[in-house]
């Protein structure tokens, strides 16, 4: 069993303008009291080709933990254009969520993102260059992949990855205790695997 359950991630402001920050109010809870901080990522998939593409929006370390239930929201800056492909600006693409305890991912939650213009005129005669002030980014939030990983909450000494550059986040508000584990709109977390040579075989599993 793990020591920390993911009980809901709801996706705040969506739609939204595609270069307006991402925001996540994120509960969990912990069954044993940790001696590290967890790490939590937020990545940007920006080709499904090529993932020298991904951006890392946000890293931070939340903590200490303890046993409990808590909540905090997650910011971060949407990507950068200049480091997208023209081509994959407009269209369907993939956003991750992970969470990590000394170096080891144990939960990695992929969400759908669609980014079209706002404009009708707009999405059936697309311009040659992408205007960014135009373009709404949207979260399939209802739509999931979640993928757990058992790891070792208790590593000996030597075995936790450098954290090493990541932002410390302030401390995470407890809570009273949660419903049952859900991922948004009432979605189970469960285990996926995909076999497929696709983004979702590559990113969410």
């Amino acid at each position: 069993m793990s020591a920390v359950n993911i009980t809901n991630v709801a996706v705040l402001d969506n739609p939204t303008a595609f270069l307006n920050p991402f925001q996540f109010e994120i509960s969990y809870e912990c069954f044993v009291p940790l001696e590290d901080d967890l790490e939590w990522k937020l990545i940007y998939v920006g080709s499904a080709e090529d993932e020298t593409y991904d951006q890392l929006l946000e890293s931070v370390l939340v903590g200490p933990v303890n046993v409990g239930n808590y909540r905090f929201v997650l910011q971060a800056d949407p990507p950068d254009p200049s480091k997208i492909r023209e081509e994959d600006i407009i269209g369907v693409t993939v956003l991750l969520l992970t969470c990590s305890y000394m170096g080891q991912e144990f939960i990695r939650v992929g969400y759908y993102v669609n980014n079209d213009y706002d404009d009708e005129q707009l999405r059936e005669e697309p311009p040659t260059r992408v205007i960014l002030d135009r373009v709404q980014r949207n979260i399939l939030a209802d739509k999931p992949r979640v993928t757990k990983f058992p790891i070792n909450f208790q590593p000996q000494a030597g075995e936790d990855a450098s954290q090493a550059g990541t932002q410390h986040q302030p401390d995470a508000e407890p809570v009273e205790p949660p419903p049952p584990p859900t991922i948004s709109s009432g979605i189970p977390i469960c285990n996926m695997d995909l076999k497929a040579k696709t983004v979702q075989s590559r990113h969410f599993c």
